[in-house]
């Protein structure tokens, strides 16, 4: 007997829980396929002896639009959730022994700023309208619907003075070099670029509306870690009456006369004339529905950096960290250079998440759990342990050194997160922002068949938590119709 649904949603991350949440709470009959035992894609999370991990998003930011999905749903996001505002929101350290603590309050970030360089606190107010002006005019353009070219974006702009206030043909690092002149300060608004896995001195500078968004809405933390809100997303989904199914590999999406038609899963045939792909726009088009002119379509964008992980367990407590801390390499151009050419850079940035500093839950008493990552190129492969210790070394050299406070430590490679999260190449923000026109080359939230739809950080808008939220919205709106809600 041959099993039928309104939808089939393939994948169960953020973007696929998201569009089946708002997809039964329009009436429509959902089926989520997830592979793994657990649902949450690259919202991920590793436990040991006592210690958790979240090792993949590290932070919460545009808690609006989980708010708007979760209100979709008859329920809120204060009502599935509580989330921590923090203060300060980022450690940052240069390799010269420098400092910059970033608090939540604007007033006393520009004072944080002043006292850091003089002249930067009224610098960081130009860099930070610059922002703003970009996020007003990318929220009723970019992010208000589905992209198949710059006209669409066209369409939905006001009047071309708006072309020119998203300011996407000049690079994160030129702007950036235009409003401070310390140049520690154009390697930090640099970092905005990494969000999406891209490098800030090909990434456009309209990224650097992100650094405006943390700064007026916050950047937030789920009491209990990221797994929160993976669990509170299932739970959401659950009760709007979505059949979440772990465990289950879909081998193919079916398709007929140009139009899906449903999938092939391991535990059988599921017929359906709408099958939502959260996953991957390369594995879709390589391996669910091979389709080679699709395929060389979705590669003209370009893939994203990758990560070197490392998460450790460490005994006793380190001074003068926050819940996010940036130790920055010495030479900003010689690290993208090598990650351009394939390499991992000599002399790193390294982001660390110590979580147990805000949720004591996260790690036994005298002891914290460290997330480290470093940008690496995808694909590359590397030797875990020789690593592992080339970035405790590194660490170490920056002035904290936890080689002997470890207690147990694991090391994710970038061809780890290719096999885990079916990223090619480990690509894990999906689709990068380098390039003027990447914008435009990032996969169409609708198929190449009719009843295909498309979320994730591989398609339009882009990676990152508020952007797949969106990714979901967007296509939600697509398959029933609904005006734009947020």
């Amino acid at each position: 007997m041959v099993e039928r649904t309104d939808v089939v949603v393939v994948g169960a991350g953020v973007g696929g829980l998201a569009a089946a949440i708002r997809l039964a709470a329009a009436g429509r009959r959902v089926v989520v396929l997830e592979r793994n035992p657990v649902t949450g894609g690259k919202l991920a999370t590793v436990r040991h002896a006592g210690a958790t991990f979240d090792v993949g998003p590290s932070l919460v930011t545009l808690p609006q639009v989980l708010d708007e999905l979760f209100r979709a749903a008859g329920t809120s996001l204060a009502d599935e959730l509580e989330l921590i505002r923090l203060d300060p929101q980022f450690h940052y350290t240069w390799p010269d022994g420098s400092t910059l603590v970033v608090p939540d309050d604007r007033d006393a970030r520009i004072d944080a700023f002043e006292a850091f360089a003089p002249g930067a606190g009224a610098a960081w107010r130009s860099f930070d309208d610059h922002g703003r002006r970009i996020w007003e005019v990318a929220e009723r353009t970019f992010l208000a619907g589905p992209m198949s070219g710059p006209a669409d974006l066209l369409r939905r702009m006001s009047s071309p003075f708006d072309l020119v206030a998203i300011d996407p043909l000049r690079s994160l690092h030129r702007v950036a070099m235009s409003r401070f002149r310390d140049p520690r300060l154009v390697q930090w608004a640099g970092r905005y670029a990494t969000y999406s896995g891209s490098s800030p001195f090909t990434a456009p500078a309209t990224l650097s509306c992100i650094a405006h968004v943390e700064a007026r809405d916050g950047c937030w933390y789920p009491r209990g870690g990221l797994d929160a809100l993976r669990v509170a997303l299932e739970r959401v989904a659950t009760r709007c009456g979505v059949d979440v199914r772990t465990g289950t590999e879909v081998e193919r999406i079916v398709e007929r006369d140009d139009a899906v038609t449903g999938v092939a899963a391991a535990s059988g045939p599921i017929e359906a004339p709408v099958v939502v792909a959260n996953a991957d726009a390369e594995h879709v088009y390589h391996d669910l529905l091979p389709d080679q002119r699709a395929l060389r379509r979705v590669r003209r964008a370009p893939r994203s950096l990758s990560g070197l992980v490392v998460i450790a367990h460490v005994r006793d407590a380190t001074p003068g960290i926050g819940h996010h801390n940036v130790w920055f390499s010495g030479d900003e151009h010689a690290e993208f250079d090598a990650l351009a050419r394939g390499r991992l850079p000599e002399d790193p940035t390294v982001y660390a998440c110590v979580s147990s500093v805000t949720d004591p839950t996260q790690a036994p008493p005298g002891t914290e759990n460290w997330f480290l990552l470093l940008n690496a190129p995808p694909g590359i492969r590397v030797d875990p342990d020789a690593e592992r210790r080339r970035v405790l070394d590194v660490l170490a050299a920056r002035g904290v050194d936890l080689r002997d406070r470890v207690l147990w430590s694991d090391v994710i490679t970038p061809l780890q997160l290719a096999s885990r999260a079916r990223a090619p190449a480990g690509a894990i923000y999906g689709t990068s922002s380098d390039g003027r026109r990447a914008a435009f080359l990032r996969p169409r939230n609708r198929g190449a068949r009719r009843g295909l739809f498309l979320v994730g950080g591989s398609s339009h808008p882009g990676g990152g938590l508020p952007l797949v939220l969106t990714s979901a919205s967007i296509v939600a709106r697509m398959i029933t119709g609904g005006r734009r809600a947020r």
